[in-house]
Parts: structure tokens; C-alpha cells; sequence
């Protein structure tokens, strides 16, 4: 005979998805057009870092990476005054704050980077978000999937370095 339970089965509750916000790096430091590229790099160095946002007032025009102050300054002879805006790349990837990391990472593999600046809906830039932040914050191996796609060989250098 079957006895019915006094007990229900309680359905788990579905965790919220975690947004780019939850994830990313607030606290970033950018540069201008207009600054050198070696003020540019000693940025860089300061903060151990390879990749600084590009920003006229408040708005994210472009992104520089040490990688395009050595091939596109440096190796084609521009010297450490050549301006931000000649080696930066203007065609830059972002991603939203509240997007879901989980679409996010997918696509960072998807288009080979391994950071994208955060904009929030009125076009600032409000962080940046990187694979490392993802697999801090994230512990279901979106990142090692980010990674192996990124890992591709080909494509632009623009936000890889």
C-alpha cells in the first residue's frame, strides 16, 4: 500500500543568472586620445596591465593594448610621443552591465578576446570585464571555454594581447 507523504519536494530555486556587473572590474583607469603612448604604457606598467580604455569625456572610443604601441608605434617608427590615437583601435567590442556573463563569455570566445569593456545602457564606460574576473567570479568553466576559443590562431590583434 502506498502512503502518501507528509513532506513535499521542495523544487530548488533557480539562482539568478550572474550579470557582467556581479563580475567585472569597476575600478578602471583609461586614457585619452590625446595622451602619448608612452604615458600610455606607463600607465600600463603601474598597473600591470595590457589593455586601457580609450575615452573622450565619458564615452569609450577606442581601446589601446601594449601590443598596438609596439606593432603599430613603435615597429613602424613612431616615437614615444606619437598620440594615443594613432595606434589605438577605434572598432572596439564592449558588452553591457547587465548582461548575463554566461552570453558574454561565450562570446568573448566567439570573437577571440580576452577582456571587453562594461558600458552601461547610456553608452559610459562603467568597467571591464575579464576572463579572469569571469573565473573569479564564476566557477562553472565558462572561462576555460572562453579561453579555448580565444586560443583559435588568426584574427586581428586588436583586444587580444
Amino acid at each position: 500500500m502506498l502512503i502518501p507523504s507528509t513532506t513535499r519536494t521542495r523544487r530548488p530555486m533557480m539562482e539568478e543568472p550572474m550579470k557582467v556587473r556581479d563580475a567585472m572590474t569597476h575600478d578602471v583607469r583609461i586614457t585619452n586620445l590625446d595622451e602619448t603612448i608612452l604615458s600610455a604604457a606607463q600607465t600600463m606598467a603601474d598597473l600591470d596591465a595590457g589593455v586601457l580604455p580609450v575615452a573622450d569625456h565619458d564615452r569609450l572610443v577606442g581601446m589601446i593594448t601594449d601590443r598596438d604601441i609596439a606593432i603599430r608605434g613603435i615597429a613602424m617608427g613612431m616615437g614615444p610621443d606619437a598620440k594615443v590615437r594613432d595606434v589605438m583601435t577605434s572598432d572596439v567590442k564592449y558588452c553591457f552591465d547587465d548582461q548575463e556573463i554566461d552570453d558574454v563569455c561565450r562570446n568573448m570566445g566567439d570573437i577571440q578576446v580576452r577582456r571587453l569593456p562594461v558600458l552601461d545602457h547610456n553608452k559610459r564606460l562603467v568597467g571591464i570585464l575579464s576572463l579572469g574576473d569571469i573565473a573569479v567570479a564564476h566557477k562553472n568553466g565558462f572561462a576555460a571555454e572562453a579561453l579555448s576559443g580565444i586560443s583559435r590562431r588568426g584574427g586581428e590583434h586588436s583586444q587580444t594581447a
